[in-house]
């Protein structure tokens, strides 16, 4: 910390306003007889020199003036007598008074030479209105594969980023691109390194923009698989926002930036970032009680502004959004007690699969009307459905190649539900305990089974023999989370230290599955199991982490994944 050139001076000018009142002691004690010559200003004045506070030479001066203040004693206690509340000032001559000023002026600058703040103007101005912000994770991580998995896990993302998946067995025999669930994947060493500039550009502006790495374009990570030929790796724009704040409390953003929600990562991933605008507020509602409240308006994707390319009857607009609103308290009450509640409601527009008009790829058409409502990013656990309407060849209908996307069958509409709270533990450690829970308000099954007109994929369990319908999905509405955090929940220097336990439940359709954290169950949702962890920071702002992460399936065929992490962290 930078101390003030005030905390500097403040020790000399004690020095000699002590000074100035032992001369006026001194003085007055003689106007009124005070004994001896070798006064206690003489030996006050020795006393600073042995000690080092005066210089020799300044030191001499003002006993050389004392001596000769004593020298003039009779003619000085001849003088008026002073009256009651009359303060006589002792005269300096200029050269005991140029001395001190001298010696506080050199002192003053050779400590704001070590300390940096005698040249203000030594750097531009504007390095003063901008900080470097950033971090570095270095993780070794295995992801463990029961053997009782089962073998069949379409990778739906992959078909939706080609050209489809052909669905008739007459003109395709290959199997869709599938996922690896039983093989184990040990040791892969990832990194993750973030840099940011913050600049306050004025009164009420700023801004700030990140650079991140990640392996892909990925929304909800940042981390980059080291290998691949010691290739160099990528560097993403993570973060360009700008941030106003007309009133106290009253904060606008817009561009990219972090989540402005309070919230944990069974909806949103701690490496997610929102595209769009936020209006944050909050204030202080009385004693240790802080209201908030943020609205959110987030663009996910945009209808493709030309399609079909080959038409000339162009598409309307049917853009994606995510549209929040969050209100809630922080509440410090008691011996350092700290609770925290807040209410959501989540909108997603439009990311609703929607089944095709008819689509004659046979004869020639290159797309069909609603392939941009599939995801432009999804992991795994949404009940997904089929989404185009193909017209058979009526020359040969058997051998009509169906090649087909698939897009989210659900629509969603979350109530979330957000506590946290904090207190004083063992030997100045503390403990919070966070608790998480939404609910879609929009799922219903029956809207899903005839949104997709029955051709659902995912999340479907027939009996055999018989035709499916809305009562064979298998999916649910609700997502809970429950973690307790003891130690230091800050990792600042080293020693600090923490363990944490968790446990997560998803269902299916609570929420979408592209979102949330990419390690448990390696992403989406249709998950539930544990989560424990500790920390230990072994220098200022470095600490080592070690998690496990144990999943399973809530619904379908069985699919449990445990992922192992070891890591280094650092800020700056």
């Amino acid at each position: 910390m930078t101390r003030s050139p005030l905390r500097s001076v403040r020790p000399l000018a004690a020095l000699a306003a002590g000074l100035g009142l032992a001369l006026a002691l001194s003085t007055a004690a003689r106007a009124q007889d005070a004994p001896a010559p070798d006064s206690t200003l003489v030996k006050l004045i020795r006393g600073l020199i042995d000690s080092g506070a005066l210089t020799p030479e300044v030191g001499q001066a003002l006993l050389d003036e004392a001596r000769r203040e004593a020298a003039t004693r009779p003619a000085t206690a001849a003088g008026p007598a002073l009256e009651p509340g009359d303060v006589r000032v002792p005269y300096l001559s200029e050269s005991v008074r140029q001395g001190l000023r001298e010696e506080v002026k050199a002192d003053v600058l050779a400590q704001a030479q070590a300390e940096r703040w005698a040249a203000p103007d030594a750097v531009p101005e504007w390095t003063q209105r901008v900080q470097v912000t950033g971090d570095v994770r270095v993780r070794n991580e295995s992801r463990l594969f029961s053997e009782r998995n089962s073998p069949i896990e379409t990778d739906w993302a992959r078909i939706n980023a080609g050209a489809g998946y052909d669905i008739n067995p007459n003109t395709n025999l290959d199997l869709p691109p599938l996922r690896n669930t039983r093989q184990d994947r040990n040791n892969s060493w990832r990194i993750r390194a973030r840099l940011g500039v913050l600049a306050q550009l004025g009164p009420h502006t700023r801004a700030g923009v990140r650079l991140a790495t990640g392996n892909d374009t990925s929304p909800v990570s940042t981390t980059q698989t080291l290998g691949g030929g010691l290739a160099k790796k990528d560097a993403w724009l993570d973060q360009a926002w700008l941030a106003w704040t007309p009133l106290p409390g009253l904060e606008l953003t817009g561009g990219r930036f972090a989540n402005p929600y309070r919230s944990t990562d069974l909806l949103f991933s701690n490496d997610l970032n929102f595209d769009g605008m936020a209006v944050k507020y909050e204030r202080a509602a009385g004693e240790g009680l802080d209201l908030f409240a943020t609205l959110g308006l987030s663009p996910l994707e945009y209808s493709a502004d030309n399609f079909p390319a080959t038409r000339q009857d162009k598409q309307a607009s049917r853009d994606k959004w995510l549209n929040g609103l969050q209100v809630g308290a922080n509440w410090r009450f008691g011996d350092d007690q700290r609770l925290r509640a807040a209410l959501a409601y989540y909108q997603f527009r439009n990311i609703s699969g929607q089944y095709s008009a008819p689509c004659a790829l046979y004869a020639g058409a290159q797309d069909c009307s609603t392939d941009g409502t599939r995801p432009a990013f999804m992991q795994k656990g949404n009940t997904l459905m089929l989404l185009r309407n193909l017209a058979l060849d009526p020359l040969d209908p058997a051998n009509t190649p169906l090649p087909q996307y698939v897009g989210l069958a659900a629509s969603f509409k979350l109530v979330d539900v957000n506590l946290s709270w904090e207190t004083p533990a063992l030997a100045d450690t503390r403990l919070r305990l966070e608790g998480h829970w939404l609910k879609n308000t929009a799922y219903d099954p029956q809207a899903l089974w005839t949104r997709a007109h029955g051709g659902i994929v995912t999340n479907l369990a027939t009996p055999a023999g018989a035709a499916p319908t809305a009562a064979d999905i298998r999916s649910g509405d609700t997502a809970w989370l429950f973690q307790a955090t003891f130690g230091d929940l800050a990792l600042r220097q080293a020693g600090d230290w923490n363990l944490w336990l968790g446990y997560k439940h998803i269902d299916p359709d609570a929420l979408p599955d592209g979102f949330n954290d990419s390690n448990f169950h390696l992403g989406g949702t249709n998950a539930r199991g544990y989560t424990l962890g500790a920390s230990y920071a072994f220098d200022r702002n470095v600490w080592l982490t070690g998690r496990w992460l144990a999943a399973k399936e809530v619904f379908g065929p069985p699919l449990s994944i445990d992922v192992f992490q070891l890591e280094v962290n650092a800020g700056f």
